[in-house]
Protein backbone atom coordinates (compact mmCIF):
# COMPACT_ATOMS: atom_id res chain seq x y z
CA UNK A 1 0.00 0.00 0.00
CA UNK A 2 1.35 3.37 -0.79
CA UNK A 3 3.52 5.52 2.28
CA UNK A 4 2.43 2.31 4.28
CA UNK A 5 4.85 0.51 4.46
CA UNK A 6 6.26 1.26 7.44
CA UNK A 7 3.62 3.53 8.71
CA UNK A 8 4.10 6.45 11.45
CA UNK A 9 2.23 5.00 15.00
CA UNK A 10 -0.52 7.21 15.99
CA UNK A 11 1.28 8.22 18.78
CA UNK A 12 4.62 9.44 17.44
CA UNK A 13 2.18 11.34 14.54
CA UNK A 14 0.88 12.18 18.36
CA UNK A 15 3.82 13.92 19.34
CA UNK A 16 5.28 15.18 16.59
CA UNK A 17 4.01 19.15 16.77
CA UNK A 18 5.19 22.06 14.91
CA UNK A 19 7.42 25.18 16.94
CA UNK A 20 6.00 28.31 16.31
CA UNK A 21 9.34 29.25 13.88
CA UNK A 22 7.41 26.99 11.39
CA UNK A 23 3.93 29.16 11.48
CA UNK A 24 5.29 30.55 8.37
CA UNK A 25 5.97 27.89 6.30
CA UNK A 26 2.43 26.29 7.70
CA UNK A 27 1.01 29.28 6.21
CA UNK A 28 2.33 28.96 2.86
CA UNK A 29 1.10 25.76 2.66
CA UNK A 30 -2.36 26.72 3.63
CA UNK A 31 -2.52 29.28 0.87
CA UNK A 32 -0.95 27.01 -1.50
CA UNK A 33 -3.87 24.19 -0.30
CA UNK A 34 -6.61 26.78 -1.26
CA UNK A 35 -9.03 24.55 0.12
CA UNK A 36 -12.47 25.59 -0.93
CA UNK A 37 -14.31 27.21 2.26
CA UNK A 38 -17.44 24.36 1.41
CA UNK A 39 -14.79 21.64 2.93
CA UNK A 40 -14.59 22.88 5.92
CA UNK A 41 -11.41 21.97 6.55
CA UNK A 42 -9.27 24.40 9.04
CA UNK A 43 -5.95 25.38 9.18
CA UNK A 44 -5.86 23.87 12.30
CA UNK A 45 -6.91 20.38 10.92
CA UNK A 46 -4.34 21.05 8.04
CA UNK A 47 -1.70 21.65 10.15
CA UNK A 48 -2.49 18.53 12.11
CA UNK A 49 -2.46 16.56 8.34
CA UNK A 50 1.04 18.63 7.83
CA UNK A 51 2.20 17.24 10.96
CA UNK A 52 1.25 13.80 10.60
CA UNK A 53 3.42 14.05 7.14
CA UNK A 54 6.06 15.36 8.52
CA UNK A 55 6.31 12.42 11.43
CA UNK A 56 6.56 10.05 8.24
CA UNK A 57 8.54 11.50 6.66
CA UNK A 58 10.98 11.87 9.75
CA UNK A 59 10.17 8.70 11.61
CA UNK A 60 13.74 7.52 11.84
CA UNK A 61 15.66 10.99 13.19
CA UNK A 62 15.07 14.28 15.07
CA UNK A 63 14.95 16.98 12.26
CA UNK A 64 16.14 20.57 12.31
CA UNK A 65 13.77 22.91 11.30
CA UNK A 66 15.11 24.09 7.98
CA UNK A 67 14.90 20.43 7.01
CA UNK A 68 11.19 20.13 8.04
CA UNK A 69 10.44 23.95 6.45
CA UNK A 70 12.28 22.66 2.89
CA UNK A 71 10.50 19.28 3.53
CA UNK A 72 6.84 21.51 3.92
CA UNK A 73 7.71 23.30 0.31
CA UNK A 74 7.94 20.01 -1.33
CA UNK A 75 4.47 18.80 -0.25
CA UNK A 76 1.81 19.19 -2.82
CA UNK A 77 -0.65 20.69 -0.11
CA UNK A 78 -3.89 21.05 -2.48
CA UNK A 79 -4.25 17.55 -2.45
CA UNK A 80 -3.33 17.02 0.84
CA UNK A 81 -6.30 19.30 1.35
CA UNK A 82 -8.53 17.24 -0.67
CA UNK A 83 -7.68 14.14 1.07
CA UNK A 84 -8.10 15.66 4.63
CA UNK A 85 -10.77 17.03 3.94
CA UNK A 86 -12.64 13.40 2.06
CA UNK A 87 -11.36 11.68 4.73
CA UNK A 88 -13.05 14.33 7.17
CA UNK A 89 -15.80 13.22 5.12
CA UNK A 90 -16.86 16.36 3.44
CA UNK A 91 -19.64 15.84 1.56
CA UNK A 92 -18.40 18.83 -1.05
CA UNK A 93 -14.82 17.78 -0.92
CA UNK A 94 -16.52 14.01 -2.24
CA UNK A 95 -18.13 15.69 -5.29
CA UNK A 96 -14.71 17.10 -6.16
CA UNK A 97 -12.90 14.27 -6.23
CA UNK A 98 -14.93 12.07 -7.62
CA UNK A 99 -15.90 14.40 -10.48
CA UNK A 100 -11.74 15.28 -11.06
CA UNK A 101 -10.55 11.43 -10.32
CA UNK A 102 -12.60 8.97 -11.10
CA UNK A 103 -11.78 9.63 -14.99
CA UNK A 104 -8.28 9.18 -13.81
CA UNK A 105 -9.13 6.40 -11.65
CA UNK A 106 -10.68 4.26 -14.74
CA UNK A 107 -8.03 4.88 -16.77
CA UNK A 108 -5.23 3.47 -14.48
CA UNK A 109 -7.64 0.69 -14.07
CA UNK A 110 -7.87 -0.13 -17.45
CA UNK A 111 -3.92 -0.28 -17.64
CA UNK A 112 -3.46 -2.15 -14.72
CA UNK A 113 -5.92 -4.72 -15.15
CA UNK A 114 -7.61 -4.63 -18.92
CA UNK A 115 -11.01 -3.08 -20.04
CA UNK A 116 -13.15 -5.71 -18.39
CA UNK A 117 -11.51 -5.82 -14.78
CA UNK A 118 -11.07 -2.12 -14.73
CA UNK A 119 -14.54 -0.71 -13.46
CA UNK A 120 -14.38 -3.26 -10.79
CA UNK A 121 -11.18 -2.51 -9.98
CA UNK A 122 -11.28 1.02 -9.45
CA UNK A 123 -15.05 1.19 -7.50
CA UNK A 124 -13.51 -1.35 -4.71
CA UNK A 125 -11.36 1.80 -3.89
CA UNK A 126 -13.71 3.83 -2.50
CA UNK A 127 -15.08 1.92 0.40
CA UNK A 128 -11.54 1.94 1.98
CA UNK A 129 -10.89 5.72 0.92
CA UNK A 130 -13.68 6.86 3.01
CA UNK A 131 -13.00 4.47 5.54
CA UNK A 132 -15.83 2.32 6.29
CA UNK A 133 -14.32 0.11 8.82
CA UNK A 134 -13.47 1.40 12.26
CA UNK A 135 -10.80 1.24 14.76
CA UNK A 136 -11.00 1.86 18.26
CA UNK A 137 -14.18 4.10 17.27
CA UNK A 138 -12.20 5.65 14.57
CA UNK A 139 -13.35 5.56 10.94
CA UNK A 140 -10.37 4.40 9.11
CA UNK A 141 -9.80 6.19 5.93
CA UNK A 142 -7.09 5.09 3.44
CA UNK A 143 -6.31 8.68 3.18
CA UNK A 144 -4.78 8.87 6.13
CA UNK A 145 -1.95 6.75 4.53
CA UNK A 146 -1.71 9.99 1.91
CA UNK A 147 1.28 12.23 3.15
CA UNK A 148 1.52 14.72 -0.16
CA UNK A 149 4.56 14.07 -1.19
CA UNK A 150 3.44 12.65 -4.43
CA UNK A 151 0.42 13.72 -6.56
CA UNK A 152 -2.33 12.12 -5.28
CA UNK A 153 -3.38 11.17 -9.09
CA UNK A 154 0.00 9.04 -8.74
CA UNK A 155 -1.18 7.99 -5.43
CA UNK A 156 -4.34 6.62 -6.69
CA UNK A 157 -2.52 4.77 -9.28
CA UNK A 158 -0.27 2.94 -6.77
CA UNK A 159 -3.07 1.88 -5.08
CA UNK A 160 -4.63 0.49 -7.41
CA UNK A 161 -1.62 -0.90 -8.76
CA UNK A 162 -0.90 -3.03 -5.38
CA UNK A 163 -4.34 -3.86 -5.07
CA UNK A 164 -4.07 -5.57 -8.52
CA UNK A 165 -1.16 -7.68 -7.29
CA UNK A 166 -2.86 -8.40 -4.01
CA UNK A 167 -5.66 -10.07 -5.60
CA UNK A 168 -3.29 -12.24 -8.04
CA UNK A 169 -1.87 -13.19 -4.60
CA UNK A 170 -5.14 -14.13 -2.98
CA UNK A 171 -6.09 -16.11 -6.34
CA UNK A 172 -3.12 -18.46 -5.88
CA UNK A 173 -4.95 -20.08 -2.93
CA UNK A 174 -7.79 -21.02 -4.74
CA UNK A 175 -6.46 -20.60 -8.74
CA UNK A 176 -5.38 -23.50 -10.44
CA UNK A 177 -1.11 -22.89 -10.83
CA UNK A 178 -1.79 -23.84 -14.79
CA UNK A 179 -2.95 -22.60 -17.40
CA UNK A 180 -5.49 -24.05 -20.25
CA UNK A 181 -2.33 -25.25 -21.95
CA UNK A 182 -0.94 -26.82 -19.05
CA UNK A 183 2.02 -24.14 -18.24
CA UNK A 184 2.12 -21.94 -15.24
CA UNK A 185 0.22 -18.70 -15.31
CA UNK A 186 2.59 -15.84 -15.55
CA UNK A 187 0.90 -14.22 -12.91
CA UNK A 188 1.91 -17.01 -10.71
CA UNK A 189 5.40 -17.99 -11.98
CA UNK A 190 6.34 -14.10 -11.18
CA UNK A 191 5.06 -14.04 -7.79
CA UNK A 192 6.32 -17.30 -7.04
CA UNK A 193 10.07 -16.16 -7.72
CA UNK A 194 9.87 -13.46 -6.04
CA UNK A 195 8.95 -15.70 -2.86
CA UNK A 196 12.00 -17.92 -4.07
CA UNK A 197 14.57 -15.25 -4.70
CA UNK A 198 17.48 -16.37 -2.84
CA UNK A 199 18.37 -14.47 0.36
CA UNK A 200 21.83 -13.25 -1.18
CA UNK A 201 20.06 -12.11 -3.90
CA UNK A 202 18.59 -9.27 -1.99
CA UNK A 203 19.98 -5.69 -2.33
CA UNK A 204 22.15 -4.19 -0.36
CA UNK A 205 21.18 -0.80 -1.10
CA UNK A 206 18.82 1.36 1.23
CA UNK A 207 15.05 1.84 -0.20
CA UNK A 208 16.11 5.23 -1.18
CA UNK A 209 18.78 4.31 -3.04
CA UNK A 210 17.29 1.84 -5.19
CA UNK A 211 14.05 4.89 -5.56
CA UNK A 212 17.46 7.22 -6.64
CA UNK A 213 18.73 4.79 -9.21
CA UNK A 214 15.08 4.39 -10.55
CA UNK A 215 14.32 7.76 -10.64
CA UNK A 216 17.81 8.57 -12.80
CA UNK A 217 16.66 5.43 -14.96
CA UNK A 218 13.38 6.53 -15.54
CA UNK A 219 14.58 10.22 -16.51
CA UNK A 220 17.08 8.78 -19.10
CA UNK A 221 14.60 6.70 -20.26
CA UNK A 222 11.91 9.96 -20.71
CA UNK A 223 14.97 11.79 -22.63
CA UNK A 224 15.46 8.94 -25.27
CA UNK A 225 12.45 8.45 -26.28
CA UNK A 226 10.54 10.70 -29.10
CA UNK A 227 10.05 13.93 -28.50
CA UNK A 228 6.38 13.61 -29.82
CA UNK A 229 5.88 10.24 -27.42
CA UNK A 230 7.70 12.18 -24.35
CA UNK A 231 4.81 14.90 -25.44
CA UNK A 232 2.08 12.52 -25.14
CA UNK A 233 2.84 11.05 -21.89
CA UNK A 234 3.13 14.88 -20.22
CA UNK A 235 -0.14 15.64 -21.94
CA UNK A 236 -1.64 12.05 -20.14
CA UNK A 237 0.10 12.29 -16.77
CA UNK A 238 1.02 15.34 -16.08
CA UNK A 239 -1.86 17.93 -17.63
CA UNK A 240 -4.49 14.82 -17.10
CA UNK A 241 -5.77 15.26 -20.69
CA UNK A 242 -7.94 12.78 -22.13
CA UNK A 243 -7.38 10.86 -24.86
CA UNK A 244 -9.49 13.11 -27.21
CA UNK A 245 -8.39 16.39 -25.70
CA UNK A 246 -4.21 15.25 -26.89
CA UNK A 247 -5.86 14.23 -30.15
CA UNK A 248 -6.72 17.42 -30.84
CA UNK A 249 -3.60 18.77 -30.16
CA UNK A 250 -1.76 16.41 -32.04
CA UNK A 251 -3.78 16.11 -34.88
CA UNK A 252 -3.88 12.16 -34.04
CA UNK A 253 -7.04 10.06 -34.22
CA UNK A 254 -8.38 8.93 -30.32
CA UNK A 255 -7.55 5.07 -31.19
CA UNK A 256 -4.54 6.49 -32.30
CA UNK A 257 -3.30 8.77 -28.90
CA UNK A 258 -4.09 5.45 -26.98
CA UNK A 259 -1.69 2.95 -29.41
CA UNK A 260 0.78 5.28 -29.24
CA UNK A 261 0.59 6.28 -25.39
CA UNK A 262 0.38 2.45 -24.73
CA UNK A 263 3.86 2.13 -26.80
CA UNK A 264 5.58 4.91 -25.53
CA UNK A 265 5.21 3.01 -21.73
CA UNK A 266 6.25 0.22 -23.07
CA UNK A 267 9.76 2.04 -24.81
CA UNK A 268 9.87 3.45 -21.15
CA UNK A 269 9.54 0.14 -19.08
CA UNK A 270 11.92 -1.72 -21.54
CA UNK A 271 14.64 1.01 -21.48
CA UNK A 272 14.66 1.25 -17.40
CA UNK A 273 14.53 -2.63 -17.54
CA UNK A 274 17.64 -2.59 -19.76
CA UNK A 275 19.69 -0.12 -17.46
CA UNK A 276 18.97 -1.84 -14.66
CA UNK A 277 19.66 -5.44 -15.77
CA UNK A 278 22.72 -4.38 -18.21
CA UNK A 279 23.85 -1.24 -16.81
CA UNK A 280 23.86 -1.79 -13.39
CA UNK A 281 23.66 -5.74 -13.58
CA UNK A 282 21.07 -6.40 -11.30
CA UNK A 283 19.36 -9.52 -10.94
CA UNK A 284 15.54 -9.67 -11.45
CA UNK A 285 15.23 -10.23 -7.99
CA UNK A 286 17.00 -7.21 -7.23
CA UNK A 287 14.90 -5.49 -10.08
CA UNK A 288 11.47 -6.72 -9.05
CA UNK A 289 12.17 -5.35 -5.74
CA UNK A 290 12.98 -1.62 -7.47
CA UNK A 291 9.61 -1.45 -8.85
CA UNK A 292 8.10 -2.77 -5.59
CA UNK A 293 9.54 0.05 -3.82
CA UNK A 294 8.28 2.45 -6.41
CA UNK A 295 4.73 1.28 -5.86
CA UNK A 296 5.13 1.14 -1.93
CA UNK A 297 5.35 4.92 -2.53
CA UNK A 298 6.39 7.55 -4.76
CA UNK A 299 8.61 10.07 -3.80
CA UNK A 300 9.68 11.97 -7.27
CA UNK A 301 7.96 14.10 -10.04
CA UNK A 302 8.69 13.25 -13.24
CA UNK A 303 6.99 16.20 -15.01
CA UNK A 304 9.72 18.11 -15.57
CA UNK A 305 11.55 14.96 -17.71
CA UNK A 306 8.61 14.59 -19.16
CA UNK A 307 8.11 18.10 -20.26
CA UNK A 308 11.86 18.44 -21.02
CA UNK A 309 13.38 19.01 -24.62
CA UNK A 310 10.51 21.67 -25.67
CA UNK A 311 8.02 19.38 -25.17
CA UNK A 312 6.18 22.49 -23.74
CA UNK A 313 5.37 23.35 -26.91
CA UNK A 314 1.95 22.90 -27.89
CA UNK A 315 1.75 22.58 -31.70
CA UNK A 316 -1.32 23.43 -33.73
CA UNK A 317 -3.26 20.92 -34.64
CA UNK A 318 -2.75 18.13 -37.85
CA UNK A 319 -5.19 16.13 -39.79
CA UNK A 320 -4.87 12.66 -38.64
CA UNK A 321 -3.65 10.65 -41.63
CA UNK A 322 -1.75 7.79 -39.81
CA UNK A 323 -4.55 6.74 -37.29
CA UNK A 324 -3.60 3.19 -38.67
CA UNK A 325 -0.17 3.03 -38.03
CA UNK A 326 1.18 1.59 -34.99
Amino acid sequence: MPEQAKTTTPERAAAFRFPPSLAAAVERCWRKAAAPADWNLTREQFEKTLERSAAHRFREASPNEKAVEAYLETLHAADLALAQACSDGSPPAWDFFVARFRPELYRAARAIAGEANARELADSLYADLYGLRESEGHRKALFEYFHGRSKLGTWLRAVLSQRHVDEIRRARRTEPLEDENGEERHEIAALSAAKQAPANAAPDLERAQYLAVLQAALTAALGAIEPRDRLRLAYYYADDRTLAEIGRLLGEHEATVSRKLERARRDVRRRVELTLREERKWTEAQVRLCFECAQGEWPFDLEKAMRSRGSRLEPEPQPDTASAED
